[in-house]
């Protein structure tokens, strides 16, 4: 027995200035930041050790290498907030109206034309490194 789905219409097309961020961006943007942040908590591990005397500041040193994971990893997990900017579309009367100034025909200006020729140098200008076949010293013509 076949089970055939329902085809949905056809939707209209997606503008590829409307897609979302793809998601290997978002995903190393997320790398990043958990690697930053995890970072963050390995300097607080060696400041909580090494920082003598130990005081107020170690508490904080201790809270950030406690904490910091937690906050890495739901970052990490979390999709990322930024959509791209929707594409707007311009005013139909901006597009349908003539040009409001233009070139007159008495202002033309001929266009400038610069035309760039190459032709071979004459076999006199050559040297035997260019590719041209060197004289023989033996032949005497």
């Amino acid at each position: 027995m076949t089970v055939k789905t329902p085809r949905n219409p056809p939707s209209a097309a997606q503008s590829a200035t409307s897609l979302p961020i793809a998601p290997a961006d978002d995903a190393g943007v997320r790398v990043r930041n958990y690697l930053l942040t995890m970072g963050i908590r390995i300097a607080c591990l060696v400041l909580m050790v090494f920082v003598q005397p130990y005081g107020w500041y170690s508490f904080v040193f201790a809270a950030g290498a406690i904490f910091l994971p937690y906050f890495a990893v739901v970052g990490a997990n979390a999709a990322s907030g930024r959509s791209a900017a929707v594409a707007v579309r311009p005013d139909a009367a901006a597009i349908d109206a003539p040009p409001t100034q233009g070139p007159r025909d008495d202002q033309a200006e001929a266009p400038t034309v610069i035309r760039i020729v190459e032709s071979p140098a004459p076999a006199a200008e050559r040297s035997p490194g260019d590719g041209a076949p060197s004289p023989d010293p033996t032949d005497r013509a």
